[in-house]
């Protein structure tokens, strides 16, 4: 088994017991970015080799600070990281590099990172296909003419093609989710706080998005979150932090999950998607877990209008200077600009509502949590499509009426902040990964990662490699 192929958490324990040194995990990332990114276009903005080598090198003999002590990271493009470019896939920032690290940056460098790099994405985050005109587009490591998604895509293909041991996300709509999904690999949306942002622009209404980790095995997961999370004095809605790695191994015997598949109807998915979820979901009960399918809880197009007011009216604020000026807003991508151009329209008693809907839809769940312990839902509505589109016109003859309409289905977490783990329950009849959600109340991170991890004992479908990238044969 070559060191590439390793978890984070199993090199971090490699190193510390001076199984393998820090340079030479960073040598055997190194060659096989080397020999895939090429295909794949995960990684951007990559640090030159005999630098990172120094600094691995320097790792060999140092006193570890953290976890992450001598592991290779690439951060996601939407992070400030201090000396290295940063892009937010924006041409307006195409040789940007920061004098600073964003908080999130901060604390992995804290914990031993050693950053050798970007993770592509999609310009701005906006959208679920990691395409942009600094880049260009991530392919799927599964299937070189699919997308990896998005706005993690970078992330997600670098962990499934082994050119990362773990990787940081961020996920506002599905950014952590629907990539885990399309690559094969596991994405964490930590509850709304427990991963805090920066002091910077507005921090009492932007409560929406949330930075939060990735990896190829749930420990891998817990012990990134450990890291990121914590509380920035800062900032507002901080949250307790719990031990996620001592609390993985649970006994999941009569948990209660809710199966919400598509939303009573609301939710066009394409053929496939649900009967690879209930498959799974029959082996949670195997596992001993209940499974109770539910009619939907709430409104999907309440959810809907609420999200599509509040996103805007954040973006329209956020990019506000951007678009007051016509040589930059000329450079935004057309999905950006109709963003501003919707919040730019709203009216205060419109994001009222908004807020109403969603605060609604907040007590309506806590009364479903005190009833069932988990919800599922599929991660995504479509398999991973041609990385020639924007993003899909249309479901089962159901017309988009948005860049993002087609993801719909994470929405219900995503507006209230729920925690909520992506696992990969297998591939389509076109070998094509797959994902489904599971979510909890607010604040019950270690139990969902629980869950997760106990999924991944009985199944490890991360351990199924890419194919094209693995000499035409997938590894069992």
């Amino acid at each position: 088994m070559e060191l590439w192929q390793h978890s984070a958490s199993d090199l971090a324990r490699m190193i510390a017991a001076r199984v393998v040194a820090p340079s030479e995990v960073m040598a055997a990332h190194l060659d096989r970015i080397a020999a895939v990114n090429g295909a794949v276009n995960a990684v951007v903005s990559l640090r030159d080799r005999d630098v990172l080598m120094a600094e691995a090198r320097a790792a060999d003999d140092a006193a570890p600070t953290g976890w992450l002590h001598g592991l290779p990271m690439a951060v996601k493009d939407l992070c400030a990281v201090k000396g290295v470019r940063t892009t937010w896939g924006s041409p307006l920032f195409a040789d940007h590099v920061p004098a600073k690290d964003d908080l999130l940056a901060a604390r992995m460098r804290a914990a031993g990172a050693v950053f050798i790099g970007k993770t592509n994405t999609p310009e701005w985050g906006h959208g679920s296909h990691s395409f942009n005109p600094v880049f260009g587009v991530t392919r799927n490591p599964y299937d070189l003419s699919r997308t990896a998604g998005g706005s993690s895509g970078g992330a997600a293909a670098g962990l499934a093609a082994g050119m990362l041991p773990v990787a940081d996300g961020s996920d506002m709509m599905g950014s952590l989710r629907n990539p885990a999904g399309f690559c094969n690999v596991y994405g964490f949306r930590p509850s709304w706080g427990l991963v805090p942002g920066d002091a910077e622009g507005d921090t009492f209404l932007a409560t929406l998005a949330t930075e939060g980790p990735m990896g190829r095995t749930v420990e891998d997961v817990a012990r990134l979150l450990a890291v990121q999370a914590g509380e920035n004095p800062e900032v507002p809605f901080g949250r307790p932090v719990e031990d996620y790695v001592a609390g993985l191994d649970r006994d999941l015997g009569g948990v209660k999950i809710a199966w919400l598949g598509d939303w009573g109807g609301a939710y066009p998915m394409e053929p496939g998607i649900l009967e690879l979820c209930e498959t799974a979901l029959r082996q949670f009960e195997e596992m001993g877990a209940v499974v109770e399918t539910l009619p939907p809880p709430f409104p999907a197009e309440k959810l809907w209008q609420s999200w599509v007011t509040l996103r805007a009216m954040l973006n329209a604020g956020g990019f506000r200077a951007i678009h007051d000026d016509p040589a930059k807003r000329a450079l935004l991508k057309p999905e950006t600009l109709w963003e501003i151009e919707q919040g730019r329209n709203l009216t205060a008693a419109a994001v009222h509502e908004a807020s109403v809907i969603r605060s609604r839809y907040y007590a309506h769940m806590a009364r479903l949590f005190s009833k069932v312990d988990f919800i599922a839902l599929p991660v995504a509505q479509v398999w991973p499509f041609p990385a020639e589109w924007r993003w899909p016109q249309a479901i089962g003859g159901r017309a988009m009426d948005t860049y993002h309409r087609w993801m719909e289905v994470v929405i219900p977490i995503s507006l209230i902040g729920l925690p909520a783990l992506s696992v990969p329950v297998g591939f389509g009849p076109q070998s094509l990964p797959m994902g489904m959600q599971l979510a909890g109340p607010v604040g019950a991170d270690a139990r969902v990662l629980a869950l997760g991890q106990g999924w991944h004992r009985a199944t490890d479908w991360p351990s199924r490699r890419p194919p094209a990238l693995d000499g035409g044969a997938a590894a069992g």
